[in-house]
This record gives structure tokens, C-alpha cells and sequence, in this order.
């Protein structure tokens, strides 16, 4: 593996778990007043990732604000049919990143990332409708057990104590919905990539221009209520601030897979996340104690995902 690939797997490993355990501990400490929304929380990281790809163009430009402020004109503004088209993956972004929130409010870190693992299926699912790809034995043998490991993590032995299993399978049903969402938008998202010659980070501006919108528009029709009572920043502080950088790194991350990586990368980092984040929250947070049928389930998870990124 060369630098940059342990370099993208290394950045992505501690974005994706540090990610999911600071949300999963935000959404379940015990607060004083209101709890940070979600929705402002997704809307502010869209905000900040359209920042960074702007000062990235900038970068590109060598810092030549007409120049930079020409290009964006040029590929954004004066091609409105390819810049139309980001919306569509960029609405299902926004759903999926407002059903994640929903995921960890009710699911250990464990589960959700086990659980998560599902977009691998819807993944392939949409690449083989969308982009006419075909998966060879190996990959369709990869996701049989990863269906039948997710399934097996679901399990609950019988001597298991369950607080509110009406709220688990919210959450579940918060995680699926979402698995869905990013499947069909990184797919859509690579057809269009590789069906264009504009630049990735243009792509990028785009995405997140339409990101800020339709977070906007979430943040309006659910939560305007409350926002207009309590403030659009209520709850912020530290921690808060550090998950809207997360996120926005995240999408920037995603961005350098696709250039610097492949998927061998990136099922190593979905199973050393998982890894750490089940570790994390049994040492750590005490919120997993891991039944016989979680194990075997994780581990069934874990072989499918490296399976599935095998080249072939």
C-alpha cells in the first residue's frame, strides 16, 4: 500500500469512528436545557465543506481570486443542466445525513456500524442497475453474508433487557432508509463523474451549494418552531462544533477515496471502524455487551466486507 493510500485509509479510519462515537455520546448524555438539533447541525457542516471546496479552488488557482471566482463561473454558473443534475445526489445526502442523527439517538455504535455496512448491498444494488456493472461470484457470495451477518447482530439472546425495543427498531428503521439514500447517491454521484470533464472539487461546490439548500429547506419545515423559540445555535458547544467539522471533513474525505483509493481501502476502513468503535464502547462507554450472535455477526460483516473489495 502505497503513502497516499495508508495515508486516506488512516484519515478515514479516525473520521468514520471518531464520528460515529462523539454522535452516539452527544445524543445520549444526560444534557442541561435543549439538546443540539440535528437538522442546524447538518445544515452548518454543508456550510463549512462548501467553504473548504471554494478555498481548495482558490488553492488551485494559485490564489488568484479572479481567476478562481472565473472557473467557478464558467463550470457552476454557466452550465446549469450539469450543475441541475447534483441535486438529486445531493438530496439523497441530505436525507441520509438527517437519518444518521436519528440512527444514534437510539442505537449503540456497535449496531449502527454493523448495521450501516448495508449500504455495500444497496451500493451494488444501484451499480448494477445505474452502471450496468456486473458482480462476479465472490461479490454476490460477499453479500449473502453480509445480509446474513447484519441479520445475525439484530438478534437478541433471551435473557436481554430491553429499555423501549419500539424505539431500537426506529432506530433501525432510521438506518436502513439511510443505507438506501447512500447507495443511490454515490452511485449516481460516480455516473456522473465519470460521465463529465468537470473537475471533482467543482463537483464538490455543487454538491455542497444543493447540501445547503435542502438542509435549509429541513431545517424550515421540521424544526422552525423550535429554532424560532430557542436560537439556531441552542445546545452548541465544543463537542457540537467538533461534529459539524467531522462531517464536513467526512465529505472531503469521500472526495480523496475516490481520487487517491479503491474499495480494498475502503473495506479495510469500514472493518477497522467497526472494530474500534466496538471496542470504544465496550471498554470505554459500557453500552455493548457483545452476545455470541453479535460476535459471529460482526465477524460474518467484517469477511463479507473484505470479500466484496476484493478486486475482480
Amino acid at each position: 500500500m502505497n503513502i497516499k493510500k495508508l495515508v486516506v485509509l488512516s484519515l478515514l479510519v479516525i473520521q468514520t469512528t471518531t464520528l460515529v462515537l462523539t454522535l452516539r455520546y452527544s445524543r445520549s448524555k444526560p444534557v442541561e436545557g435543549a439538546r443540539f438539533l440535528n437538522s442546524t447541525v447538518v445544515l452548518v457542516a454543508e456550510f463549512v465543506k462548501l467553504i473548504c471546496c471554494l478555498l481548495v479552488i482558490l488553492k488551485t488557482n494559485e490564489f488568484n481570486t479572479a481567476s478562481a471566482l472565473g472557473e467557478i463561473r464558467r463550470e457552476v454558473i454557466h452550465k446549469p443542466i450539469e450543475t441541475l443534475k447534483i441535486a438529486i445526489p445531493s438530496g439523497s445526502y441530505a436525507i441520509q445525513n438527517n437519518l444518521l442523527f436519528i440512527a444514534l439517538s437510539y442505537l449503540d455504535a456497535p449496531t449502527y456500524q454493523v448495521t450501516y455496512q448495508l449500504k455495500i448491498l444497496s451500493s451494488a444494488i444501484f451499480s448494477v442497475v445505474l452502471l450496468r456493472r456486473k458482480l462476479n461470484f465472490l461479490k454476490w457470495v460477499s453479500l449473502i453474508l453480509l445480509m446474513a451477518g447484519v441479520a445475525l447482530v439484530q438478534i437478541r439472546p433471551d435473557d436481554y433487557e430491553e429499555k423501549d425495543p419500539t424505539l431500537r427498531w426506529y432506530g433501525l428503521g432510521a438506518i436502513l432508509m439511510s443505507c438506501v439514500s447512500s447507495g443511490f447517491a454515490g452511485v449516481y454521484f460516480e455516473k456522473l463523474l465519470k460521465r463529465s470533464n468537470q473537475s471533482l472539487w467543482i463537483r464538490n461546490i455543487q454538491m455542497a451549494l444543493f447540501g445547503t439548500v435542502f438542509s435549509g429547506m429541513a431545517c424550515y419545515y421540521s424544526d422552525m418552531d423550535i429554532i424560532s423559540r430557542d436560537g439556531f445555535f441552542q445546545g452548541y458547544d465544543g463537542l457540537t462544533w467538533f461534529i459539524v467539522l467531522l462531517h464536513a471533513v467526512g465529505g472531503l474525505l469521500v472526495s480523496c477515496v475516490i481520487k487517491f483509493a479503491d474499495n480494498i481501502t475502503k473495506g479495510f476502513a469500514a472493518s477497522l471502524s467497526i472494530v474500534i468503535s466496538s471496542a470504544v464502547s465496550y471498554f470505554i462507554f459500557n453500552e455493548l455487551n457483545p452476545s455470541h450472535y453479535f460476535v459471529i455477526g460482526t465477524a460474518t460483516v467484517l469477511l463479507s466486507t473484505i470479500l466484496y473489495s476484493r478486486p475482480g
